[in-house]
Order: C-alpha cells, then sequence, then structure tokens
C-alpha cells in the first residue's frame, strides 16, 4: 500500500500501518482494513492524505468486494480532489487509470474517456503515466472501432517517447499500431508499420528480455497477417522463429525486473507466461489451416494446461480470452475428426467460458452459434444448422467469419436442394469480386461452385471450378498439374483433399475410371495425414467402387472394410452426441445459454 515520501502524522501512519497489517494478514481481514482507512477522514486530514485514502479505498474496495458503486466513489474522491493538485502525480494518474479500466469494464466507455483524454492533457510532466494514458486511451478508441483516433494516439506516443529517449516505449507503440491496423485490415499500413518496427528491432542495443519480448511481438503479428490472408506456407519461417525465441526468452532470468533510470522504459508487453500461451494459440491456428489435426490438438492440451496453472494464480481476462480461442479451434478439429461427442461438450466449455467474462459474449457469440451451425450440420441437423448460421451473421462484426458462415449455408441449400436460397447466396460470393485478402476463403468459394455444378450434375463446369480451388489451395501462381503434386499439398490441406475427392467422384461419374484413381488415391492419404474422417468415408466409398469397376478384389476388400470401419465410427459418435444433454445448444439462437442443459455424467467431467 503506497504511502508517498511526505512526513505524515503519527495518527496516519499508525491508521495506515493497522490497514496493511489487516490486508496482509493470512487471511486478510479486509473488512477492519477498509475501517482504518476510512477511520483517517475522522481526523480531517490534508487534501494530499485525503485524496491517497481515497484511492487506496477504491483499489481495495474493488479488488476485493462487489460493491463497485462505493469504489467508484472514493475513486471519483481521489480523483476530483489531485486533479488540479501539484505534486500528486502518482495519485491523480493511477485514480484516472483505475477509473477508466472501471468504466471499460462497465461498458462506459463514453465516461472512460473523457477521464483519460483529461488525464493526458495534464500527463505531459510526468513521462510514465502519459504513455500509460495514451496506450488506456487508444485501447478506449480501438474498443468503439475507432482505429483512426486509436493510431493518432499511439503515433503520438511513439513520438513522445523518441523525445524521452526510450527505444523500447517507442516500439511497444509501433508495434501496438501495427496490431490495430491488422483488426482494421489495413493491409499496406500493416506491411509498412512492420517493416519499420522489424528494422528498429533489428538495431535496438537495449536489455535482451526486453529485445526478445519486442521480437516476440512483432513474429505474432507477422504470423497473424499471414495466417488472415490464409498464406500457411508463407508463414512458416516467422512461425519457426517466434517458436525458438520463445523458447530464449524462458531460458533468460525473468526473475529479474529490467533496470532503468527511464521511467518510460517501466512497461511489458505481456507477462513471459502469457507470450508462451499466445505462441501456442498462433501455432493451433496454423496447424488448423495447414490441416494439422493431431498438432492442433497436441498444442492446444498443452496451452489449456498452462492457462489453467496461470488462472489459479491470477485470473486474467486476457487468459479467459486465450482459452475461447483454443476452444474455437479445438471444436473445429473435433468436427472434422468426427468427434461430434467433444465437439458439443467443449461448445458448451465455450459458453461458460463467456460466463465468467460476460464481455466475452457481445465478442464471441457469432464464433460460437458459428461452431453450433458446423456441429448441427455434422449432426444431419440442417433446419438447426440454417437457424445457427443466420443467428451468427446477425451478431457478426468481421467480414471474413461472415463470408464462412455465407459459404456453409450454402452448403446447407445445397444438402436442402434449396435452389433458390442457394442462387442468392452464391451471388454474394463470387471469387473475384469477394472483397477479402483471404486465399483460403476465395479458394473455399471456388469449391463451393464447384459442389454446386457436381450436385447438378453440371460435370464440365464443376471440374473448372474445382481446378481453379486446388491451384488457389497450394499455389496461386501454378498450374492445375503442379498443384496435384504432394510436395505442395501443405499449403491448405483439407481443402486440397476435399478437391481431390469430388474431382475423383466427377470423373467416376464421367467413367474415367483411371483418372478418378488418380485424384481418389491422393485424396485419401490426404485425409489419413489431417485426418479428416469425412473426407476418408468419402474416398474410401469411391476407392471400393473403383476397385470393383477395374476388377482388383483384393483391394475392393480393403476399401469396403475401410469404409465400414469409418462409417461404424461415425455412427457411433452420432449416437451418443445426440444422447447428450448439451445437443439441445442446437435450438439456442436467442437469449442468454441455456445452461441448464448440463446434467450428464460426462458433460460435467468436461466443465
Amino acid at each position: 500500500m503506497a504511502t508517498g515520501s511526505t512526513v505524515f502524522d503519527p495518527w496516519y501512519a499508525s491508521l495506515l500501518g493497522l490497514a496493511e497489517t489487516f490486508r496482509t494478514s493470512n487471511p486478510p481481514n479486509i473488512r477492519l482494513c477498509i475501517h482504518c482507512l476510512q477511520a483517517m477522514f475522522n481526523f480531517k486530514p490534508p487534501p494530499k492524505i485525503e485524496a491517497r485514502t481515497h484511492l487506496q479505498l477504491g483499489n481495495i474496495l474493488l479488488a476485493h468486494t462487489k460493491n463497485t458503486d462505493l469504489a467508484r466513489t472514493h475513486l471519483e474522491q481521489a480523483w476530483a480532489l489531485s486533479v488540479s493538485m501539484p505534486a500528486c502525480d502518482d495519485v491523480k494518474f493511477e485514480a484516472a487509470c483505475v477509473l477508466a479500466q472501471m468504466f471499460q469494464d462497465q461498458n462506459q466507455l463514453q465516461h472512460a474517456r473523457q477521464i483519460l483524454m483529461k488525464a493526458v492533457e495534464i500527463s505531459q510532466q510526468a513521462p510514465y503515466w502519459h504513455c500509460r494514458l495514451l496506450f488506456q486511451l487508444a485501447q478506449i478508441h480501438s474498443i468503439e472501432k475507432d482505429f483512426v483516433t486509436a493510431c493518432q494516439l499511439l503515433t503520438a506516443g511513439a513520438e513522445f517517447s523518441d523525445t524521452a529517449h526510450s527505444e523500447y516505449t517507442k516500439l511497444l507503440f509501433v508495434l501496438s499500431k501495427g496490431m490495430l491496423y491488422l483488426i482494421d485490415k489495413k493491409t499496406a499500413d500493416v506491411h509498412s508499420t512492420l517493416s519499420t518496427a522489424g528494422q528498429m528491432i533489428e538495431t535496438y542495443n537495449g536489455q535482451p528480455v526486453q529485445k526478445e519480448s519486442l521480437k516476440v511481438f512483432f513474429l505474432v503479428l507477422q504470423v497473424c497477417h499471414y495466417l488472415m490472408a490464409g498464406q500457411v506456407k508463407s508463414v512458416k519461417p516467422a512461425l519457426k522463429n517466434l517458436q525458438q525465441i520463445i523458447q530464449t526468452i524462458t531460458q533468460l532470468h525473468t526473475d529479474e525486473e529490467p533496470t532503468s533510470s527511464n521511467p518510460v522504459d517501466m512497461f511489458h508487453w505481456l507477462p513471459i507466461e502469457h507470450m508462451c500461451v499466445l505462441v501456442y494459440l498462433v501455432t493451433v491456428m496454423h496447424s488448423m489451416q495447414a490441416g494439422y489435426m493431431d498438432k492442433a490438438q497436441k498444442y492446444t492440451d498443452k496451452a489449456l494446461m498452462q492457462i489453467e496453472k496461470l488462472k489459479m494464480l491470477d485470473a486474467h481476462p486476457l487468459l479467459s480470452q486465450f482459452q475461447l480461442m483454443l476452444l474455437e479451434h479445438i471444436i473445429m478439429c473435433r468436427l472434422i475428426m468426427g468427434n461430434k461427442t467433444m465437439a458439443i461438450q467443449e461448445i458448451f466449455q465455450a459458453c461458460h467460458v463467456c460466463q465468467q467474462q460476460p464481455r466475452l459474449f457481445s465478442t464471441h457469440s457469432a464464433q460460437i452459434h458459428t461452431l453450433l451451425g458446423l456441429y448441427a450440420m455434422s449432426m444431419n441437423c440442417m433446419e438447426a444448422a440454417e437457424a445457427q448460421f443466420k443467428t451468427a451473421i446477425k451478431f457478426s462484426k468481421a467480414m471474413e467469419l461472415e463470408s464462412f458462415v455465407h459459404l456453409n449455408l450454402a452448403i446447407v441449400y445445397l444438402r436442402t436442394n434449396r435452389q433458390g436460397e442457394l442462387v442468392s447466396i452464391l451471388e454474394k460470393l463470387e471469387p473475384e469480386k469477394l472483397s477479402t485478402h483471404s486465399h483460403s476463403l476465395k479458394a473455399s468459394s471456388f469449391y463451393v461452385r464447384g459442389l454446386q455444378a457436381f450436385f447438378q450434375a453440371r460435370y464440365s463446369e464443376a471440374k473448372r471450378y474445382l481446378r481453379e480451388t486446388l491451384k488457389m489451395a497450394n499455389n496461386f501462381y501454378l498450374h492445375l498439374r503442379e498443384t496435384l503434386k504432394m510436395a505442395n499439398a501443405e499449403d491448405l490441406n483439407r481443402l486440397t483433399s476435399c478437391s481431390l475427392v469430388l474431382l475423383g467422384h466427377i470423373f467416376l461419374s464421367l467413367g474415367n475410371n483411371t483418372e478418378a484413381l488418380n485424384m481418389v488415391t491422393p485424396a485419401m492419404q490426404l485425409a489419413g495425414k489431417i485426418p479428416d474422417v469425412h473426407v476418408q468415408l468419402w474416398a474410401s466409398s469411391l476407392l471400393k467402387d473403383l476397385y470393383r469397376l477395374c476388377g482388383d478384389k483384393v483391394n475392393e476388400a480393403e476399401g469396403y472394410k475401410m469404409h465400414t470401419s469409418f462409417s461404424q465410427s461415425l455412427l457411433k459418435d452420432h449416437f451418443q452426441s445426440s444422447q447428450l444433454s448439451e445437443h439441445g445448444l442446437i435450438q439456442w439462437t436467442e437469449g442468454p445459454c441455456p445452461f441448464h442443459l448440463n446434467t450428464t455424467v460426462g458433460s460435467s467431467n468436461m466443465l
């Protein structure tokens, strides 16, 4: 409990000492701690002591009670008393920061912004606080999607850090600006900012821990930049570099705080433990896009275990954000691998994470309903899938997610033979006109159009669309024959395997068995590598028919055996999943999550 440097009256020192004793006792006695602090007002303390005591009471009440109204009253009094008081920077600016954070948590962003703007205005002579307030005000504007103002504030912070001789904090401002450009899909600005930051980091001569943490920040942005564009092959060198650096930084003497005489250097981007979880997360994101489900599961398990350990020490909201994003990815893995039983339980678990951090429901509701739509589609519940996808579109704030949902909605319309709705939705998904930088989304759009042509027995047109899909999935500048080489199939493995098996089906329908076998065989191999049980089921069905037509009894029997095995595995999982109470989530499209559904023994083991 900070006291400042003023010489205090004995009564103040005594009450403050008692309050601290009660606060740090085992277990803490917060009630008596608060009583001691409140007793100070009986002595009519000087304004500085009064302001500091209000700040201490506000912090204690926020940290240890649910009485946010009383905490707000004390913090507002601390701010009002100290705002025009000289030589009281720590109290006035800490009060502004804590009060603004409280307003942000309560979604009262206008109040938070007003306080921070005033604090920024009067903090020029307090370099540490000025930078901290600029970061916090930029965050408020970014939450409001006012990225232009947020970037202007970060630019001002970088310039101020430069005049304060802090290259480290200047880099934090520059990288933060790059992060906002990434969120705002300003591709050219992202490239320019990251190029500048990369050169600055290379020449940075600060402490090793600080330099390595800056590298982690930079490489995370670089990896996300590639992944958002669907360039899963181009990202590999940056991802490998990131994984090596996180190992280096954890081996440094991280238990010692970086020492600097410059107060502006006293910032951390993330605690090292959180950086490790973030590196796991971007590795999972890459594995998912590339089609390595086993690898995605492996790193998800590691990351979730680390998060649980960290939450025991400090339940930071960012950990819940990481946990939710990991669950979203592992749920997609489960669905691809044919494990719907675990998928629906983990969707329910994701809802529980949102319940612990209510703001996550507003930022992730579209993703949760998308996952429910994918699950319902895998369970052949097309009506529920349609309802979930439409709910996801209603909540979606991201163009890429909306395009992804529309593509899946198109498949629902294909499977239910609703040509009118299908034509309408495909008009929005013309591959050449999609306003996205994501190669994988454009490739997926070609695939869905190929699927439509196949369902309508327009095989020549279907082949043309699927060849475009394969070309984009493997290398957007090579011809189709190059894309069929397995060495280049690591770009978008799942999309490639789906396209190959569909091409094989088309050739089989046209009576070209040799070409069909040339497509289906690598599709089966690639699907096994992922593994994608649905493509394996489809491919094994085609293989047994192809071998029968070729008179190859041995391989026909093997194909039949594989097909039966995949089919029985999926049917067993389908039945088990349908018996779970969480299966009822597919009917939830409005209102709070129906947590009462969780009544089964199997479900309780997951939560």
